[in-house]
């Protein structure tokens, strides 16, 4: 993702119409420095880009336990609103 980042903070024209996925690369087995990395990347790409999703519904990555994991990242809260309510260009 940072390589991506990059590329947006930068404006290339190529990136304009790329979203991140999040799905639950926030929770599982992480660094200690991952959440800091992670909201760091969402920040400099723009929250309003971001759409988070959960892979799987197996336990101990079920959607519940995926969201919780995504909501104890080091974001405000209204950027956790925000992406909660992000939906992909081609679905709406």
């Amino acid at each position: 993702m940072s390589v991506l980042a990059d590329a947006v903070a930068k404006g290339d024209r190529r990136t304009r119409h790329l979203w991140f996925d999040v799905t639950s690369v926030a929770g599982g087995e992480n660094t200690p420095e991952t959440p800091a990395r992670l909201v760091e990347l969402i920040r400099l790409v723009g929250v309003r880009r971001v759409l988070y999703g959960s892979d799987a519904a197996i336990a101990p990555n079920t959607p519940s336990d995926a969201w919780a994991a995504f909501r104890r990242l080091p974001l405000t809260p209204k950027e956790i609103e925000t992406i909660a309510k992000n939906v992909a260009p081609c679905l709406r």
